[in-house]
């Protein structure tokens, strides 16, 4: 059973999205907020699997909020999920930066953001659509910091290969068929790329990816194999 905890100050916002939750069998709100600062203790409260945050709250917004929920050891198991209008809203990559596992726009149909649900409650790539690329695109036309990250010398070959696929959105399956390895082992490269890097999830790891120049603006995948 995935566990979701709803923080959005628009009681509509929060009724439509648990209607449709309350829905599907392997799903459960087992909590709503009005503001940060309120989802905050529920999330320490109920540790859900998944937050879903605005991104413009009262009292505590949403980067806080997730910045606080990254912050705290005890909510390592909670995945934050940015709520936003906007497709480019210019908070949202201070957001994965803060800790976010990914984030949605509120018009999304509802196949994609079960789907959407479910693939952070894995702690799967959240970053495939490309309303993402496109704001990661816009955030790394900026100079890269001349430092290449905590530990990026210390991955291996594989983990390299690994991170780069990751940071063109690519799912744990796409990158074993890309890397000809199983799907077990590729996560396994993944996960140690990301304790190397002291990388919170996938969403921090593709961040440390393009700051490191691994990774270029609107580059494709690379062929490997």
């Amino acid at each position: 059973m995935i566990r979701v905890l709803l923080v959005d100050d628009q009681p509509l916002i929060r009724s439509g999205f648990r209607a449709l939750l309350d829905l599907e069998d392997d799903i459960e709100v087992v909590a709503e907020a009005a503001n940060g600062q309120e989802g905050l203790a529920l999330a320490r409260e109920h540790l859900p699997d998944i937050a879903l945050v605005d991104i413009q709250m009262p009292v505590l917004d949403g980067i806080e909020t997730t910045r606080r929920i990254a912050a705290d050891p005890a909510l390592t198991g909670v995945h934050v999920v940015i709520l936003t209008n906007y497709g480019l809203d210019e908070y949202v990559f201070n957001a994965l930066s803060a800790g976010a596992a990914g984030f949605l726009v509120k018009d999304i149909v509802p196949e994609d953001f079960l789907h959407a649900v479910r693939v952070a409650a894995r702690g799967d790539a959240l970053l495939a659509p490309s309303i993402t690329r496109k704001l990661i695109n816009r955030y790394v036309t900026q100079p890269l910091p001349t430092n290449t990250g905590p530990g990026l010398e210390e991955l291996t070959g594989r983990e390299r290969e690994a991170v780069v696929l990751v940071a063109h959105g690519l799912s744990n399956d796409e990158i074993a068929a890309r890397m000809v390895i199983s799907p077990l082992t590729a996560k396994t490269h993944v996960n140690r790329a990301m304790t190397k890097l002291y990388a919170r999830d996938r969403a921090q790891l593709v961040i440390l990816a393009y700051e490191a120049g691994l990774v270029t603006p609107r580059s494709s995948p690379p062929h490997l194999g």
